[in-house]
Parts: structure tokens; sequence; C-alpha cells
């Protein structure tokens, strides 16, 4: 179930420096804000401003890269709840690659959109992730296709070490950097690139990687968060082997501590994030992060499903 990705224990800087060469000038330097209301050392890296409103295109553009013109030629798949497909079919899209997605029936409707927007074929037979999964690899065997991770990729994560590398360089002296955690390459990829504290949140309602530490391997969830971003049904052993040699801790989040961040990056920080990209921030509000230093929670997304956002905004 957790095959595709051979497991490594550490990603270089080197490899992270040659990603963001790849990558270019392509995708947005997001800005860093500051948020004296979390506190007078906490800052907002807000990668929600990022091209298709998320971190994934970093990750999928170093990761296009690194394929042969043979397998661009046969086209890539993936497979998402909607961000990793909407970063998969941008960089697809500019590299003149075909993109499969496989997504399922209770996707964000709007990140199903944006993704065919961006000229990739959308699959969404499936029920759930996992069924998602097992479509996808039948899907490869079948074709040949290039299976692109979301998440469990060494190459892909080091793309999304940019990220990690443009605080340390907006933020000198930067001390805990706070990373919503789904399938895990979002923070497996930062941890690699700074020499600071990273200290992941997931929800309770989605403890992958928590799950997996505790195990010493990959397990599978059944994810129900309303932070669907960060709904991933495991968390790969690539990941898992990086996060457990760089990452300081993991802290969990209520579906309340969420909706929570979310309320106050729009009413306080004006950010209109969707409920993943408010994790770390509601971390930071509940108390789940020790305060020390320099501070920068990553607001990861902002892809939020109206309907959904309104309720969540409004108290429902």
């Amino acid at each position: 179930m957790y095959g595709g990705v051979v497991a490594l224990t550490t990603i270089t800087r080197d490899e992270i420096e040659r990603a963001r060469l790849a990558i270019g000038d392509r995708l947005h330097r997001t800005p860093i804000l500051s948020s004296r209301s979390l506190g007078p050392d906490v800052s907002l890296k807000a990668e929600l401003f990022q091209r298709t409103g998320s971190f994934k295109p970093r990750g999928m553009l170093a990761k296009l890269a690194s394929l042969s013109a043979e397998e661009k030629a046969r086209g890539i798949v993936t497979w998402s709840a909607g961000n990793a497909a909407q970063g998969a079919a941008f960089a697809a899209a500019q590299e003149g690659v075909a993109c499969t997605v496989f997504m399922w029936a209770t996707a964000n409707p709007s990140k199903v959109a944006a993704t065919r927007g961006y000229g990739a074929e959308v699959d969404l037979e499936a029920s759930g992730p996992a069924e998602a999964h097992e479509r996808l690899l039948a899907h490869v065997e079948a074709t040949g296709k290039a299976f692109v991770h979301p998440f469990d990729d060494p190459v892909l994560q080091a793309g999304h070490g940019s990220l990690g590398l443009e605080i340390v360089d907006d933020v000198p002296g930067v001390d805990t950097i706070v990373v919503p955690v789904g399938g895990g390459g979002l923070i497996a990829g930062v941890a690699s690139a700074v020499d600071c504290r990273v200290v992941g949140v997931e929800p309770e309602a989605a403890p992958t990687l928590t799950e997996a530490l505790g195990a010493g391997h990959p397990v599978p969830v059944e994810p129900r968060s309303i932070a669907d971003g960060l709904n991933a049904p495991f968390t790969g052993e690539g990941t898992l082997a990086v996060c457990r040699e760089r990452v300081d801790r993991i802290v969990l989040v209520s579906e309340d501590d969420i909706a929570e961040g979310m309320r106050f990056l729009y009413t306080r920080a004006k950010l209109a994030c969707e409920p993943a990209g408010a994790a770390a921030v509601a971390a930071v509000l509940a108390a789940k992060v020790e305060l020390r230093g320099r501070t920068v929670c990553v607001v990861s997304g902002g892809n939020a499903d109206p309907e959904k956002a309104a309720g969540i905004l409004a108290g429902r």
C-alpha cells in the first residue's frame, strides 16, 4: 500500500538548493507577515499566496524537472485531495506534460475544478483516499505513466524545502518553524532545509504522522478532519525517516482549534486561508507550541470550499 518511493533518511542542503534552481522564477517568493496578536516574535509565512494557492507546486516542479524525456512523454499521474492535484496539474502544464489525477467523490469541488482548469484529467470514481490510491496504482501498472507521489518522494520534498530556505533568508535567527502536516512532504522538506526547531501540527482527526512515529512504521488511518488538505490516509517510509531525525515534535489540534485558527487568520491577519492552512496558527493559539525566540507559522494554503469556509467563519 505504501510503495512507490525508496525511503531515504536524509535530504541534503545541496539537493534543496538544486531544487530551488530547478523551480527558478516560476513561483512566487511568498511574504513573511508579522502577527503581534499571536506574539511579539511570531510571523506568518503566507504560502496561501503561492501559485495554485498552496505550497504544492514547489515540490511538483522540482520532481518534474528530474524526470527523463521518456517519462515526460508518457505523462504523469498522482492522487490527492486537491492541493497536490493542482500543484501537479500546474507543473505539468508548465512542462507540457499530460497529467492524470485520482481524487475522490467527496473532494473539495473548487479544488477539482481548479485541477481541471490547469489541464489535468481527473478521476473521481473512488469513495475515499485509500481507494483512490489503489485505483492510481492499477492505472500506473496498466499505462506505464510516471507516478509522482504527492508527499513521499525525496526530490519532491527537496522542492518543498525551498520554503524553508526562504524563511531562513527572510527571518534571520528564526528559532522555531511550525508546519501543518498531512502526508508529511512539506515538513520533511522544511526540516531538511533548516537548522532550527521544527514542530509539526496534525489534526486529531487525521494523525497520520503521529501514528507512524508511535508504531515505528507507516500505518493506515481514516482521516476525517475539516482540514481536507491534511487528510492523508498514511505517511510514507521516506517521510517518516526524515521526520524521525529532523523534526522536534508533532502536536495534535482539535477540529475546534483548527476552526478558531481559521477565524483568527481571517479576522486578525486578513488571510483567507483554508482549514489546513490554519493548523500551525491553531496550535499556537491553543498553546500546543512553546513560543521561544522568533517563530514562523506556515500558512500553507488558501483553497477553501466557499460554503464550508463560510460556515466555519460564522461559527457553524
